[in-house]
């Protein structure tokens, strides 16, 4: 190859990012970067953004319009998130110029072992036996208790309206609901919502949800005991446990999210925040760091290079993953400030080959002594795909949603909420009318994993938003649904902006390579060791990847995942994008 990688002694100054990309032209976006002033939403939805819009009119802060718009995707995004889901928040406090962190997963029920689903096969995808305890409503208010400002009535003001008015089903959402249909048939409580006539509703038809307004009017009026010690609680068990479930009362009245320190990276400048475990946020921010070591501009955007020195940052980290990131309150002590050191960066940034790939799952390493536990083996080159596959953005894409918030004053709320897989269990609470997660998916059965189950254990999660502070100053937020590729997404789209000085709409729209060479965190956590690969990109970046010895699966794929950002520019405009997919929309004024 003739670009070879080469690495920086010293530091490379970021280009210029944050500036908006020229709108007309061969490298114009194809949607426009949207501007404002005054406060700008980004989210999965026109609607959820609209009510987060509608509460900074009414004088909301950005955390009252970020709460206001997650309920609302909770209905026009079901198979996404809802009150049944699992949070994490990250929010720049404008005032005290402070980043918090908001935990708001719920745990395995107390009567969840690893020898009851090793018994039963391993960890269901749907039904009452996938759905820990719901975090996000806890998650949620406690962020409105903290930081909001106008009060429950008034943020719960837009979902309850269109729970009890009805919202027209989209394009996107019928077809979630048609590829999901054989799950949702299982359950009554299901169909009686989201069914017509023995079949899934199409784009067009109008959805009401009473059961739903009535509980987010009974949220609004007390809050979250109503939740997790109320009456909610009580009919939501009783239906678990009417169908087949292990959930007792106490394992929801005990329930308590919380604030935390959010873990933090400084990549050329720039700090970079993500969710400590047990979320996956140290993943993004490790690849930054070895890749500080890399001068990635001379490389080139998407040149075979580039997309090898990202994939293989990628691969490292996530090794790092699995081998030490569970529930802290629960595992061996995680060795986080070791794993984001400069010094573990520059031992891991070693192993990276510039010629070959390493072979398969890469090796963890040992932040504590910054060494590799084996050394990696590499990979030969490899024969290119002779057809490309579609892709299925349902199965990859769609599993979580994102939100974004900045408000006049630049308070900064990133949002990743999620139910699991595409409508979570399939169950929708007789009564309740919102959809239960399915979270327990993501825990191992083998009693050696860090990540086993466990009673009361909370799950390793992939939700990992993130935010950025330049100078001091508030400069971006961004996240993404997406499972495992929620860090590599955000990963590609950062360094777009920070190192290729895109603006934020063009940065969304690039091709963006995900890597499956570790083990998945989806029950049985097969490693597919493939480089999904867009069919958009040139055929010489193909031919260099393979030859360097990635497996390439090409699809014809499109954006940087389903990421969502809003950067803030030199003189404090707002500039919002959101990937080409799905039905993801910026609003602002």
């Amino acid at each position: 190859m003739t670009n070879r990688l080469v690495l920086l002694t010293t530091l490379v100054a970021a280009t210029a990012g944050g500036r908006a990309a020229a709108q007309t032209g061969p490298n114009a976006p194809w949607r426009p970067t949207i501007m404002s002033m005054n406060g700008m939403v980004a989210s999965g939805h026109p609607l959820a953004s609209e009510a987060g819009l509608r509460v900074l009119k009414e004088g909301g802060n950005a955390m009252d319009a970020a709460i206001a718009t997650w309920l609302v995707q909770g209905q026009v995004e079901p198979a996404m998130t809802g009150l049944g889901a699992d949070m994490f928040i990250l929010y720049y406090d404008a005032r005290t110029g402070q980043v918090k962190f908001i935990n708001g997963t719920g745990p395995a029920p107390m009567a969840a072992t690893s020898e009851f689903y090793r018994a039963r096969g391993g960890m269901p995808r749907d039904g009452a036996l996938s759905v820990e305890v719901p975090g996000a409503v806890g998650g949620a208010l406690l962020a409105l208790e903290t930081s909001g400002k106008l009060g429950r009535e008034r943020v719960f003001a837009p979902a309850i309206e269109l729970a009890e008015k009805g919202f027209p089903i989209s394009d996107e959402l019928a077809g979630q609901l048609r590829s999901s249909r054989e799950t949702l048939a299982k359950y009554p409580s299901t169909t009686r919502v989201w069914f017509r006539n023995g079949a899934p509703l199409v784009a067009g038809d109008v959805l009401t949800n009473p059961d739903l307004g009535r509980t987010l009017r009974t949220l609004a009026a007390n809050g979250a005991d109503a939740f997790y010690r109320g009456g909610l609680a009580k009919t939501s068990v009783a239906f678990l446990r009417a169908n087949g479930g292990i959930h007792a009362e106490s394992d929801w009245t005990g329930y308590r999210p919380h604030e935390d320190a959010p873990i933090v990276v400084n990549y050329r400048g720039i700090d970079v925040y993500e969710c400590p475990p047990n979320s996956q946020g140290h993943v993004m921010l490790q690849a930054l760091n070895i890749l500080e070591g890399f001068n990635l501009r001379y490389m080139g955007h998407n040149s075979a290079p580039y997309l090898h020195v990202v994939t293989e940052a990628l691969k490292l980290s996530f090794a790092d993953r699995n081998a030490y990131v569970g529930d802290p309150r629960m595992v061996p002590a995680i060795p986080m400030k070791e794993m984001l050191s400069d010094e573990y960066a520059a031992a891991r940034r070693a192993l990276i080959d510039p010629n070959r790939a390493i072979a398969g799952e890469a090796p963890a390493g040992d932040p504590r002594t910054r060494v590799t536990t084996e050394p990696p083996s590499y990979a030969g080159p490899q024969p290119l795909p002779t057809r490309q596959g579609e892709w299925d953005e349902a199965t990859a894409l769609a599993l979580t949603t994102y939100l974004a918030v900045i408000d006049k004053d630049h308070n900064m709320v990133s949002i990743t909420s999620s139910l699991l897989s595409g409508f979570g269990s399939g169950m929708v609470v007789e009564g309740a009318g919102y959809f239960l997660n399915n979270r327990m998916a993501y825990f191992w059965t083998e009693d050696n994993n860090v990540n086993v189950v466990a009673p009361g254990k909370r799950v390793r999660q992939t939700i990992n938003p993130a935010l950025a502070v330049k100078d001091g100053k508030p400069y971006m937020v961004f996240g993404t649904p997406g499972a495992d590729t929620q860090p590599q997404t955000q990963l590609q789209f950062f360094l777009n902006v920070v190192e290729f000085g895109m603006g934020v709409q063009q940065a969304l729209e690039q091709p963006a390579v995900i890597s499956t060479s570790f083990q998945s965190s989806y029950y049985p956590h097969e490693a597919a060791g493939t480089l999904l690969t867009p069919a958009m990109l040139p055929r010489h970046v193909h031919e260099g990847l393979a030859a360097l010895g990635h497996k390439l699966d090409i699809r014809n794929a499109r954006g940087v995942g389903r990421v969502k950002a809003i950067v803030i520019g030199p003189n404090g405009v707002l500039m919002g994008g959101v990937s080409p997919v799905g039905d993801s929309y910026v609003m602002a004024w």
